[in-house]
C-alpha cells in the first residue's frame, strides 16, 4: 500500500511540475501546514486554549491571523455552546500572541455572537414547545390526506405528536432561520476585520 502524502508534499510536487516554488513560498506552505496541524489538534480536543497559545507562541503574525480566521470560519449558528466557548477562548488566546492585541475590541463581538446563538436556541426551544402544545390540543393537525385503494382521499391520523412537531418546526425554521444566519454572518465578518 502506498504512502499517504501530506498537503505540503502534494503542493511541492505540483509546484515542481509548474516550475518550482521559491524558498519563501516553500517556507510559507510549511508554516501554514504546521499551523493547520496545531488547529486540528485544538479542534479534536487534544489542545485547550492554553495549549494552542503554547504551540503558536513565536509564530509569524501572518500565521496567527490565518489561525484566527480559520477559527472564526468554523463557527456556526448551530454550534453547541461549549464548542462556541472553546473557539472563543482559542481566538482570544491567539490574539494575545500578537504584538498589539485587540482583545478589548474582539471580546464584545464574540459576546454578541454568543448572545445571538443563545437567542436562536431559545427561539427554537420556544417554538418547539408552542408547536407541541398546539398539536396536542388540536389532534387534527396530525392528520394527512391518504388515498384509499378505491381511489378516494380520506384524512387519517398518520404521525405522532413528536413527528408532527419535528415537521412543523423544520417548516418554521426554514422560513425564519435565514434572518438569524444573515445576522450571524454579519457578526463573523465584523470579527474578521478586527483580527
Amino acid at each position: 500500500m502506498g504512502k499517504v502524502k501530506s498537503a505540503l508534499e502534494i503542493a511541492m510536487e505540483k509546484a515542481d511540475e509548474i516550475g518550482g516554488l521559491s524558498q519563501e513560498e516553500k517556507e510559507k506552505i510549511k508554516d501554514e501546514e504546521k499551523a493547520l496541524s496545531i488547529l486540528k489538534e485544538f479542534y479534536h480536543g487534544k489542545l485547550d486554549s492554553n495549549g494552542l497559545w503554547q504551540q503558536l507562541r513565536g509564530t509569524k503574525p501572518s500565521l496567527l491571523h490565518m489561525a484566527q480566521i480559520n477559527l472564526i470560519e468554523t463557527l456556526s449558528l448551530g454550534s453547541l455552546p461549549e464548542e462556541l466557548q472553546t473557539k472563543r477562548q482559542g481566538i482570544l488566546a491567539v490574539e494575545t500572541l500578537k504584538e498589539s492585541p485587540r482583545t478589548s475590541v474582539i471580546e464584545p463581538v464574540l459576546h454578541e455572537i454568543e448572545g445571538l446563538q443563545r437567542e436562536y436556541e431559545e427561539m427554537k426551544a420556544k417554538v418547539r414547545e408552542d408547536l407541541k402544545k398546539q398539536i396536542e390540543m388540536h389532534p387534527q393537525l396530525r392528520m394527512q390526506p391518504v388515498r384509499t385503494p378505491d381511489g378516494k382521499t380520506v384524512m387519517q391520523m398518520s404521525v405522532s405528536v413528536d413527528e408532527a412537531v419535528k415537521a412543523r418546526l423544520a417548516e418554521y425554521l426554514s422560513k425564519h432561520e435565514e434572518e438569524y444566519s444573515r445576522e450571524f454572518m454579519k457578526m463573523l465578518e465584523e470579527l474578521k476585520k478586527y483580527v
